[in-house]
């Protein structure tokens, strides 16, 4: 088990790997998107969210940039 530091709660690997295949499909719907939106458009807190992307990210399916003052993500693989 995981302990979010902010909430305190605990997560394990598989609701963290549901979200990380919930944030794929939602990355391969949308394209290249804004962390701040992805969030929002996400069913999970944030916290999850961005571990999910840690996720997707050392298995290199996702990348990450930082644009002006925001923070795109997007697949590395075509579908």
């Amino acid at each position: 088990m995981l302990k979010t530091q902010k909430a305190g709660t605990q997560c394990n690997l598989a609701e963290m790997g549901q979200v990380a295949g919930q944030l794929w499909h939602c990355l391969c719907d949308n394209g290249k998107i804004g962390l701040t939106e992805l969030e929002r458009k996400m069913e999970a807190a944030p916290t999850l969210t961005h571990m999910a992307i840690g996720w997707l990210a050392r298995e290199g399916k996702v990348d990450l940039a930082q644009e002006g003052r925001s923070i795109k993500v997007w697949l590395t693989e075509s579908i």
